[in-house]
């Protein structure tokens, strides 16, 4: 059974620019947590979203009739919490996060929901989810549990996986990710080097300067060009890592 509401508390995105963002509830919400009043408590995904807000108000206070804006949508599977949907509802709202839609769908059907709803990327706090939704030709990711709140959502992209060689057709989750880049792209071209709400963090694990190099050419191919690129040269990545703290890290349609 699949069901979509949507929320009327926000005015809705243009479907022909928005890039639209799923979470999933049990990232935004502690199921167990109750923050007063019978609403959820935070979950690890608030800092994201938070993030995903600031740069849709800052680019409206650039331009008020901007229109490539991040639309959120909230995905619930949990057969539990969709029984509570009218919480789930109220949470949102007694927390202020500017969520578009709301989708209740079984754990199998959780897949038709993203494409229903045309999501061009979906986060999880779910290895298996984030790897199904991949697999049928979404951009997935996880998200970091560890994120601290920040105006300034913070993306960071695998560099390997954008230097693969090509082998043949570009799979469907590597078009994906062509195409969110580019969308990335131009919300990142419409803000100046300082004060930006976005930043975008190049990182190669393999190889030296050359596939960094390859890798940034790629990417501005694609209309991408990135704040800062670090060169890891075989140097495990997690101490980079646990320094920048991205909301979350890109790979063309490979799991991190």
């Amino acid at each position: 059974m699949l069901s979509t509401i949507k929320n009327t508390d926000v005015k809705q995105k243009d479907a022909d620019r928005a890039v639209v963002v799923a979470v999933t509830t049990h990232a935004v919400f502690e199921s167990g947590a109750d923050d007063g009043d019978g609403v959820y408590g935070m979950g690890v995904a608030f800092p994201l979203l938070q993030a995903l807000q600031r740069v849709n108000q800052r680019l409206l206070e650039e331009n008020p009739a901007e229109s490539l804006l991040f639309d959120v949508v909230l995905i619930t599977t949990d057969s539990q919490q969709q029984q509570q949907s009218s919480r789930i509802i109220s949470s949102t709202r007694h927390h202020g996060l500017e969520v578009g839609r709301f989708c209740f769908s079984s754990q199998e059907d959780f897949i038709e929901s993203l494409l229903t709803n045309n999501v061009q990327l979906f986060l999880s706090t779910d290895r298996n989810e984030a790897l199904q939704a991949s697999q049928k030709g979404v951009l997935s990711a996880l998200l970091d549990r560890q994120v601290a709140p920040s105006e300034q959502l913070r993306v960071m992209l695998c560099g390997d996986s954008v230097v693969r060689p090509d082998t043949g057709p570009v799979p469907a989750c590597q078009q994906a990710a062509q195409s969110f880049s580019a969308q990335l792209g131009e919300m990142r071209r419409r803000f100046g080097t300082l004060d930006s709400p976005l930043s975008i963090v190049l990182v190669t694990s393999s190889g030296g300067r050359e596939s960094c190099g390859v890798a940034l050419r790629t990417l501005r191919s694609r209309g991408l060009s990135v704040d800062e690129a670090y060169c890891l040269a075989g140097a495990p990545r997690s101490p980079i890592l646990s320094v920048l703290r991205p909301h979350f890290l890109l790979s063309d349609g490979v799991i991190d």
